[in-house]
Parts: C-alpha cells; sequence; structure tokens
C-alpha cells in the first residue's frame, strides 16, 4: 500500500532548543491519525513542517512520495493545514472567505458550486453565508476555518489543535465533520491535548519534550496496564502518593483529585505489602479497587516519575 504520510527522522531546533527530535512514523490513506501531547511538546511544530511552512533541521516527510523538505510548494498542493488561529478575514462574509481561498487554491470556478454545496452540507453554514466572519461564534468560525482549508479538495488534512477554546457542542460537531472526511477516504493528522479526545483516533503518536515516547492505536496503549492499575482513596492521599512511589511494588503513584492512581510493575506485583506500608504508617485506605487504565493514566506512567496531576 503507497503511504500517503512519512516521517523519517524529522527534526527541528530553534538555537539551543530541540523542538522536535528523530519523529518517524507512517500514516496510511484514510487513517485518523494523532499527535497527542502537552503545550511545548512538539506538536504544532510536528504539523508546520508536514505543512511546509517550516523547514525541518534534519529529516524529511513525504506526502504521497512527495518531500515536504526539498519540494515544499508541491506537497502543499496535496494538503490543507488548518493552524490553532486560521487566518479567516472578519470583514469578509462566509462565502467571500471562501471565495478567497478558492481563488488562492486556483480552484476552477465551474467547479466550485458543487464545492460549496458539500461544505455547506457538512459544516450546517448555508444560513450564515452572508454574515459577517468576525460576527459568528467561536465554534462557527473552526467550522468555517475548515470549510476554507477543504476547498480545494485535498487528500491529506492537518488540523493543529482544531477543537481549542470551542463549546462542547461545537466540539462534537467539529469531530463529526473529521470522521466523515475519513470515511470518504481522506487522511487526517490531527494534534490535540485532549487525551479523551485522541481516543477517536485510529492510532496515536504520545510527543514528549518532542519525542514520540509510544506509538500505537489507544486501546493498545490503554492494554499495556492491563490488570497493572488500581484506584485508592485514602484519608491521607498525599501522604499515601509519598509512601508508595519509592515501594518495590509500585512503578507509579499519581493523584488525580483525591484519588490514587497506582501503577503496578506488573499483574503480579506484590500489592498487599504495599497495601501493608500504609497501614503500618497509620494511612486509612477507605476503597482499592482495580480499574482499567485511560490514555491519560498511560501518558502520565511514559512521562513523569509519581507527580501530582491536578492534585
Amino acid at each position: 500500500m503507497t503511504l500517503s504520510v512519512e516521517v523519517d527522522g524529522l527534526s527541528r531546533r530553534f538555537g539551543a532548543l530541540s523542538a522536535v527530535a528523530d519523529l518517524r512514523f507512517t500514516v496510511t490513506p484514510g487513517e485518523l491519525f494523532g499527535i497527542v501531547g502537552p503545550d511545548g511538546a512538539g506538536k504544532t511544530t510536528t504539523l508546520r513542517m508536514l505543512a511546509g511552512v517550516l523547514s525541518p533541521t534534519a529529516g524529511d516527510a513525504r506526502l504521497g512520495g512527495v518531500s515536504v523538505a526539498r519540494q515544499p510548494e508541491r506537497a502543499k498542493l496535496l494538503l490543507a493545514y488548518m493552524s490553532q488561529r486560521f487566518g479567516l478575514y472578519t470583514d469578509l462574509t462566509v462565502q467571500e472567505n471562501l471565495d478567497f481561498y478558492a481563488d488562492l487554491q486556483g480552484v476552477p470556478r465551474a467547479d466550485r458550486p458543487a464545492h460549496y454545496d458539500r461544505l455547506f452540507a457538512f459544516s450546517g453554514l448555508a444560513p450564515f453565508r452572508d454574515r459577517l466572519a468576525g460576527a459568528l461564534s467561536g465554534g462557527m468560525k473552526q467550522k468555517l476555518g475548515l470549510s476554507c482549508a477543504l476547498v480545494h479538495q485535498p487528500s491529506v488534512l492537518l488540523l493543529d489543535e482544531p477543537t481549542f477554546g470551542v463549546d462542547p457542542i461545537s466540539r462534537r460537531d467539529l469531530w463529526l465533520i473529521v470522521h466523515g472526511m475519513v470515511a470518504e477516504g481522506m487522511t487526517v493528522l490531527v494534534s490535540t491535548a485532549y487525551l479523551d479526545e485522541a481516543e477517536r483516533c485510529d492510532r496515536l503518536a504520545l510527543l514528549h519534550e518532542g519525542r514520540v515516547v509510544a506509538l500505537d492505536t489507544p486501546g493498545a496503549l490503554q492494554g499495556r496496564l492491563a490488570g497493572r492499575l488500581r484506584a485508592l482513596r485514602t484519608n491521607a492521599p498525599r501522604r499515601a502518593r509519598d509512601l508508595l512511589r519509592d515501594h518495590a511494588s509500585v512503578a507509579h503513584a499519581t493523584l488525580f483529585g483525591e484519588t490514587l492512581h497506582v501503577t503496578l510493575p506488573s499483574p503480579d506485583a506484590d500489592w498487599d505489602s504495599a497495601r501493608q506500608l500504609l497501614a503500618q504508617q497509620g494511612v486509612d485506605v477507605l476503597d482499592d479497587a482495580p480499574i482499567e487504565a485511560s490514555l491519560e493514566d498511560v501518558f502520565l506512567t511514559l512521562t513523569t516519575s509519581s507527580d501530582d496531576h491536578r492534585g
């Protein structure tokens, strides 16, 4: 199968700072691929290099065999890139923004009515085509930005945190649109810091400090912690966390509010001895049960060493 996207040692430095280091992954046609990590992980830098708007310091990426390092202008013909702050013109109407981007992308005028009808159908913007973009809600602006990005019917869509700052209903609508594009065969790479959104993707690259720390399907990543994760409520959660994090039978202990998530090094680790330590130190265990891992648990296990989270 011909790969839609091949990333081979992609790196970018800004002076002494290594923003992205030696990224390697492939994305197949029609795949929804997530690039996941917190602020500063290198997500935006990665997408900007794939979009051909930022040159890599080392390595390359190919879209349909076209090098983004050596042939960025040719690669741009194959893709659409929607940055977190997409450049809508607030003093133009919805229709005028679409016309402007169609002009930029060289969309033949004879093809535009059919394109517009399709874009209006999935975005729901038809009733607002004469409204100024500046008068739209945040979610509607994102839908218009996505419509403008798709006006030339690209093969690959790059989305940089498309739901950042968007209300929950608009977030849902945007994901429905993205899934619709993927169902029609479009290849989509989306960056997000929201791990609940990452679960919607076919595969994920988890980024930490510019490097891929894990690459797999959401289910396979969560399966890495199968039988190893427990949720604990105690009368002294922070003290429990501090006692457990250095115990031989505990790999990680992380606070989620007042609940402690404890990751064991293996499913058969001696959890009883860890519980006995808490009792010996006067910490009462109010509730203790095995739980299924979330992507957040996986990411924290891979990138932290018993740090608090939201606690």
